[in-house]
């Protein structure tokens, strides 16, 4: 009798599918919050990341953490919601509201990349959330809010760490008609 053996990527494919099949029904993240192709490695994580829970959400792509400063998000750019001299823009209150759901009241992974301020002084961060520390992997919040049509990618040098995955999120956005590219035409 021959030993039937199955190729080692096929393994590697069916273990992967076994380990995202058990995520999909065990993971805490709303179910109206979709989490395909935003999941990233914890490993990926740089000596310059710091855990903060986040106090509230002020817009689609600022936070406000526990201790009062504020985060912009590195990378982009959502529809104006509180602008001195714009009215609100098509798609703001949708995407703060994304990203209340996202992060509010949570612990959230900072990641800085290389300006640690902008120019009115909120800490400029990649956001990663992890809803269970057990767990390998977490939303990255950024590529999240582009890819699902909240965000726009917006690259301002030098933090461009991501900026072709937020570049190609938001091509995958517009051509599948997510979000602001299909309400605010």
């Amino acid at each position: 009798m021959s030993k039937f053996r199955l190729p080692k990527r096929t393994l590697s494919l069916l273990s992967l599918l076994i380990i995202l099949l058990i995520r999909l029904f065990t993971k805490s993240t709303p179910k109206s919050i979709p989490t395909k192709s935003l999941m990233v490695p914890t490993h990926q994580a740089t000596s310059s990341a710091t855990i903060v829970k986040v106090s509230r959400v002020i817009d689609g792509d600022t936070i406000e953490l526990e201790d009062r400063q504020k985060v912009r998000y590195i990378g982009i750019d959502t529809p104006e919601l509180h602008h001195p001299t714009k009215s609100v823009q098509c798609f703001a209150q949708e995407a703060m509201e994304v990203n209340k759901k996202l992060v509010e009241g949570k612990q959230v992974r900072l990641e800085k990349d290389v300006s640690e301020k902008d120019k009115y002084g909120r800490l400029l961060r990649f956001v990663y959330l992890n809803d269970n520390p057990a767990t390998s992997s977490g939303i990255f919040v950024n590529n999240y809010l582009v890819r699902q049509g909240f965000a726009f990618a917006a690259t301002f040098p030098p933090d461009v760490k991501f900026s072709q995955q937020f570049l190609e999120a938001e091509r995958e956005a517009r051509q599948n008609n997510r979000g602001l590219w299909k309400k605010c035409k």
